[in-house]
């Protein structure tokens, strides 16, 4: 899909992001990811008992499409990884599920949005969090590193989705969980949507078919995979009806496969 837009997908990206970190930053506020209060794609994703407790400037700068930090248990001592952690609303839920003795990680390859999740990370006192400045295609941690992959809304950006996840299963546990909230397509999408700038960074033009992201992860080595389809957005801007929220699950295996077969 991208090689037919023409476009620096990665470098729209960075200056639309970069942007919102900045208003959030100086305290104007912004709309999340794709439109603001209200939005048919990531208004009303957290509860108040969740963000109460969170700086001002980590729910501003929540640019998602669900809740991540909801699709499984996460236990003491765990450790986490938010790929594009944005302004770090999840990676802070999730530290605090973690606990003291679990550890949680932010990526993301903005500047400012790093700036702008550290800010959140110094006045919400999360001592067992680390934000590390890199690409979802190449993640800068070793393998076997993490417990739990969270996402949210940021895989669909990707232009390379085979390697996110083929990072994604290289730096999880054996036995690890992949969990993360995705915008997905339903049926065909219209070529001008597909080639359109400002939906390619809003979290619409590069979603994924429902079953092309569960083949992805199959073919990176994952298992269990289920796709939960649970927000439609009929909205005309949205190509009415042809894209979704959905929580995506899936598993690493706790062994290798000795049958070529077995993880098909």
């Amino acid at each position: 899909m991208a090689a037919d837009t023409g476009i620096d997908i990665p470098r729209a990206v960075r200056a639309k992001y970069g942007a919102i970190a900045k208003s959030v930053g100086s305290g104007c506020g912004c709309g999340p990811c794709c439109g603001g209060e209200g939005d048919p794609i990531s208004s009303d994703l957290y509860s108040e008992s969740q963000t109460r407790d969170l700086p001002r400037e980590a729910i501003a700068g929540s640019l998602g499409c669900g809740n991540p930090t909801a699709l499984l248990p996460l236990e003491p001592g765990q450790t986490v990884l938010d790929l594009g952690s944005g302004g770090g609303i999840d990676v802070l839920l999730s530290a605090k599920r973690v606990g003291p003795t679990g550890k949680v990680y932010g990526l993301d390859m903005t500047d400012e949005m790093l700036a702008l999740a550290r800010e959140n990370q110094r006045r919400a006192g999360a001592t067992n969090v680390e934000f590390l400045k890199g690409a979802i295609e190449a993640i800068p941690l070793p393998d076997n590193a993490v417990d739990v992959i969270i996402s949210n809304c940021v895989i669909n950006l990707s232009i390379d989705k085979d390697a996110v996840l083929r990072e994604a299963f290289r730096v999880l546990k054996p036995g690890g969980r992949f969990a993360v909230s995705d915008v997905v397509v339903r049926g065909e999408v219209p070529d001008d949507v597909r080639r359109s700038m400002e939906l390619w960074v809003g979290c619409v033009a590069g979603a994924l078919e429902e079953k092309e992201y569960a083949s992805k992860l199959a073919a990176a080595g994952f298992v269990d995979i289920e796709l939960e389809t649970w927000r439609v957005y009929d909205e005309a801007a949205y190509a009415g009806g042809h894209f979704a929220s959905a929580f995506v699950r899936a598993l690493k295996p706790a062994r290798p496969c000795c049958d070529p077969g077995c993880c098909a």
